[in-house]
């Protein structure tokens, strides 16, 4: 569903090694691989309201892209793995955008937070993410890491291949 235009050349230097991790492979390729995972494995459950409620309260209509859920998840699921203590704020101003004002000037706003929440207790259930007790935020397991870099190094193996 994606067709990502990106340049190929971080495979040489990740051939010449063993593994690679989230942070070597290009933000739009792994999402789209993270994405056809979590489609893939019956780790989420689809929320009702996933095809009706739009992900901003500036914007006009509903996303157009039928797996626009698990594209998301995968997006936050590579922000938490990347920088560790993101929390709801964090993401609802990442996701955020320029609200139209009609004549007067544009102005930033905030996404909606109550889908990104939803997003993050189903990573949470997925054992993906988990809260911190006495920290802020969510912070990837030990099985949310082995998981998304094994996604990584099918990535790295896929395009080799090619």
């Amino acid at each position: 569903f994606l067709s990502p235009t990106y340049n190929m050349d971080f495979l040489a230097e990740l051939n010449e090694r063993q593994g690679a991790s989230v942070k070597d492979i290009p933000s739009d390729v792994f999402i789209a691989a993270l994405a056809e995972h979590f489609k893939a494995s019956d780790k989420f459950e689809l929320p009702e309201w996933h095809d009706l409620i739009k992900t901003a309260p500036w914007k006009e209509l509903a996303p157009y892209n039928p797996d626009w859920y698990y594209v998301r998840a995968a997006s936050i699921a590579r922000v938490v793995y990347l920088h560790a203590g993101t929390g709801i704020g964090t993401f609802v101003k990442k996701y955020g955008g320029k609200a139209r004002m009609g004549s007067c000037p544009n102005h930033f706003k905030k996404a909606s937070a109550g889908n990104i929440r939803h997003i993050l207790q189903q990573l949470e259930k997925a054992d993906i993410v988990a809260k911190h007790p006495s920290k802020k935020g969510r912070f990837i397991t030990s099985n949310g890491q082995r998981e998304l870099d094994t996604i990584a190094g099918q990535i790295v193996v896929k395009k080799s291949h090619e």
